[in-house]
């Protein structure tokens, strides 16, 4: 199962997000970006629940972040 969540961080804080982020396991892939969001990470997992831990690990530990939206491959 694949997601990526869109990341909105607390001003000029990207970098150091998206840093901590790609030593999470199941981060496929990290990256700082423009525009809406400050970073886009695409999560793989083997299925919902371990993808939402996932999340939910990035979330919590971050309070850098300040907004995500995610969305879920079909």
């Amino acid at each position: 199962m694949k997601a990526y969540v869109l990341i909105v961080s607390k001003p000029g804080t990207s970098e150091e997000v998206v840093k901590a982020i790609r030593k999470v396991n199941g981060v496929a892939k990290a990256d700082s970006v423009y525009g809406r969001f400050d970073a886009i990470v695409t999560i793989e997992a083997p299925d919902a629940e371990a993808l939402s831990k996932i999340i939910y690990h990035i979330v919590e530990k971050n309070p850098n972040i300040v907004h995500t939206e995610t969305a879920l491959t079909l």
